[in-house]
């Protein structure tokens, strides 16, 4: 390595401030090990300087006894002796021996020393001075110089606290001699001092220039190192290469010959850049690392782990190059001289890693990471171009209820088959990828045909729900689509995913197998959930909900025989909150089983101050039931209120037996051996189906409002269901509730029907507590009394 190419490792250039701990250089140098230097240093002699500042306290001590009380010199000498150990054990410390690496504040804080024992030391001339005589004055001054001296040996590394404490004593000494002596004792006293502090400024900057050498010189082997090394570790995989000042091979290394597959004496003297581009190197198609080395080596800098790709009989391979200029002994420019590896191999393996890392396992689609920087490139060119991207989310409908009943295995095989189709649907405008579950989502780059993009959405829901053979099943799923267009719905890619997510949220909502485009709505209607939501979790706690009681009469005397508990929510700051809303909200936050605890056990206390035949009915969840924990919670309701178990009513939707393999048939069986009765809600308008009515124990069956109200209106259909429900519970047992009856007129056609009770405004509004319990323990007055 010739001399300029030492240059770049050069010793730091050493000002004053930089020396003295002031600041940092703003240059390449690393001032941190030098540093760790300078306190090392300082703490060699540390013990040293402790022993010179104890003997020099007793030399003034010993001069000074005559003419100063004893104890004042007593006094002196310990706070001599105890800044001097305080000192000295802090340049022992072990962060100061041993540490590698030192900051800026670690040097200056080392000042605080230099202050305490110049201050500790001024003491004497300046205390005691005025009581001296001449031989007492010359002694005193000997041995301060004696000990600034000692000082300046012992702390040189540490110039900034050296210099302190070696002014602040030469200043009080200057001061003393004037006053007791003469000028001219004084003004030499003065030159010793500042001599010192050049001496202690040179010593202290030899001792820097020499550490930052040997950390220069380390530098410098490591990148000779780096520059030399001949791939005996790494066999054949690295070789050394040179060129000249005009680019030209220089020495051809026969490892880098064999490695392009040539003779090494057929390109020395050749283009660097034509060997390296080979056949490419006539038609001027060059690949982008190969023009990016050119640039370096015509910009003469060093690089280091340049990528580019290089042919080998027809084969691509893919090597790394390093290295650095160089400069003859008058500074002029001779070339480079560098290494390179052939990274073939470990590139195919990052490769595969990178496609691992964005491609899903199961169906082989992008996954979430790839449809992301696929969206955000889109992004990135309509707002270029001045044109529009989309983004769709996918997800399946009635999926779940397939991985519940026939396994996961079957699961994974209808993805498979829906990825299969999805993939038939795109074209090299669109990418179709899986974001996790049942969960897809398209990237459609030109988004400009907004009738192109319906017609896509409405394909992908016709094409999902086809049915499928898998196992000898025939499956039925759908899918419901949300789709959002940049940047008019979002302006980066994550907001453009937020929009459509919630644009799905809105199908999802309306019931599934449809898509919705974003609306400004949409995201309000989030943001109100997302506060409701965070209000429902403390609503219990803060006393906001209550319950009201509707009644519930005998369909042929009007007489009250019992209430159904109905949930109400009234926030402090949004008002009366409606149950349409908070209800599915408190189901998707999974708080149902804690509200619903609150509502059984309130509804329970409740009913136990009313009259003893009148029931309450609560409704129950099918997340309730399916928690094994369930009865024993409504044991310990009935048991803590005192309310017999007869007198409790559960209402159940036919959802709950919906999900196969839970307990809750099982759940219901222990509720029924507690007494408690049952009550089939909703009957005839979900997956109605006999088998769980006869086989599990229910006292009531409960016809909903919209058949009751298709019946006033002479509807058929409604009538025919009334009549076969009744038909149903009378040949089961079962008494029948028609809910929603609001006029006499269906008071007496539902009576006709059959029915046993009736509920509905006709007989009752929804009632507060108090109205609630007044009415159930009065003298029942026929159907005036529910009125």
């Amino acid at each position: 390595m010739n001399s300029q190419t030492t240059s770049q490792f050069a010793r730091p250039r050493i000002d004053a401030r930089a020396l003295l701990g002031l600041y940092d250089p703003a240059d390449t140098t690393d001032w941190g090990p030098i540093r760790a230097a300078q306190l090392h240093a300082g703490s060699q002699l540390a013990l040293f300087m402790l022993a010179a500042n104890v003997i020099g306290a007793s030399l003034i001590t010993m001069i000074l006894s005559p003419l100063v009380p004893l104890w004042q010199l007593a006094s002196w000498s310990a706070i001599v002796a105890a800044s001097g150990a305080a000192v000295a054990f802090r340049r022992l410390a072990k962060r100061h021996r041993e540490a590698t690496t030192a900051t800026l504040g670690d040097v200056r804080d080392t000042v605080l020393d230099g202050v305490a024992l110049g201050a500790a030391w001024s003491i004497a001339p300046l205390a005691f001075g005025h009581l001296v005589d001449a031989d007492a004055a010359l002694g005193m001054w000997i041995v301060l110089s004696l000990l600034m001296t000692a000082g300046a040996v012992a702390m040189a590394a540490l110039p900034l606290a050296t210099i302190t404490f070696i002014s602040i004593v030469g200043a009080a000494l200057a001061v003393t001699l004037s006053l007791i002596a003469s000028p001219m004792l004084a003004a030499a006293s003065t030159l010793f001092t500042v001599l010192l502090v050049m001496a202690t400024f040179a010593r202290g900057k030899a001792l820097v220039v020499i550490r930052a050498g040997e950390i220069a010189i380390a530098e410098r082997d490591e990148t000779l190192s780096l520059l030399l090394r001949e791939g005996e570790r790494n066999g054949e995989a690295d070789w050394l290469w040179e060129i000249d000042a005009q680019r030209r091979v220089a020495r051809a290394n026969p490892r880098f010959s064999k490695s392009l597959g040539v003779d090494p004496k057929a390109i020395n003297g050749m283009p660097f850049l034509q060997v390296l581009a080979g056949q490419t190197w006539e038609d001027g198609n060059f690949a982008a690392g190969l023009r990016d080395l050119a640039e370096r080596l015509k910009t003469r800098e060093p690089f280091h782990d340049l990528l580019l790709p290089v042919i080998v009989h027809g084969e691509e391979r893919w090597w790394e190059m390093s290295a650095s200029p160089r400069y003859d002994d008058a500074g002029m420019f001779i070339g480079f001289r560098g290494v390179g590896s052939d990274v073939t191999e470990a590139r195919k393996s990052a490769d595969q890693i990178s496609k691992m890392a964005r491609f899903d396992t199961l169906t082989g689609l992008p996954n979430r990471l790839l449809l992301n920087e696929t969206l955000a490139r889109a992004m990135g060119e309509a707002e270029k171009w001045g044109s529009r991207c989309a983004f769709m989310m996918i997800d399946l409908d009635r999926f779940k209820a397939v991985n519940d009943t026939l396994g996961h295995p079957v699961g994974d095989r209808l993805l498979m088959r829906v990825s299969e189709r999805l993939k038939q649907l795109m074209t090299e405008n669109e990418m179709i990828g899986r974001l996790g579950g049942d969960e897809f989502a398209v990237v459609v780059r030109d988004a400009t045909d907004t009738a192109a993009l319906e017609r896509l959405a409405q394909a992908i829901i016709d094409t999902v729900s086809r049915p499928y053979e898998i196992d000898q099943n025939t499956l039925f799923i759908g899918a419901s689509v949300g789709l959002a267009v940049g940047p008019r719905d979002g302006r980066t890619a994550e907001m453009l995913i937020r929009s459509a997510d919630l644009a799905l949220y809105r199908s999802k909502d309306t019931g599934g197998g449809a898509f919705h485009c974003y609306e400004p709505q949409l995201h309000m209607a989030a943001e109100e959930r997302r506060v409701l939501e965070i209000a429902l979790r403390s609503a219990v706690e803060n006393g906001e909900m209550h319950l009201n009681y509707q009644p519930v009469v005998s369909a042929a005397t009007g007489g009250l025989m019992g209430f159904e508990a109905l949930l109400r929510w009234t926030h402090p700051e949004f008002g009366v909150i409606s149950p349409a809303k908070f209800v599915p909200l408190a189901e998707d936050a999974r708080l149902i089983p804690q509200i619903g605890e609150w509502v059984l056990r309130t509804a329970c206390a409740e009913a136990a101050k009313w009259d003893s035949n009148v029931r309450v009915a609560v409704n129950v969840s099918p997340e309730q039931l399916h928690s094994p924990a369930f009865a024993t919670m409504v044991a310990q309701a009935l048991s803590q209120s005192g309310l017999p178990a007869e007198r409790l009513e559960l209402e159940v939707t036919e959802s709950v037996f919906m999900r196969e393999g839970t307990q809750a048939i099982h759940v219901l069986e222990r509720v029924l051996e507690l007494g408690v009765k049952l009550s089939l809600d909703d009957f005839g308008t979900g997956y109605s189906s006999l088998g769980y009515l006869a086989h599990t124990r229910f006292s009531t069956i409960k016809i909903d409002r919209s058949f009751v109200q298709g019946a006033s209106k002479g509807t058929k259909e409604a009538i025919a269901i009334i009549r076969a429900v009744v038909a149903l519970a009378d040949s089961l047992g079962m008494a029948t509730t028609a809910e929603g009856v609001e006029t006499e007129e269906e008071h007496l056609m539902v009576q006709q029907l059959g029915c046993t009770k009736v509920q509905g405004y006709y007989f009752g509004r929804p009632l507060p507590v108090q109205e609630a319990r007044a009415l159930a323990i009065q003298p029942q007055q026929g159907a005036s009394a529910a009125a």
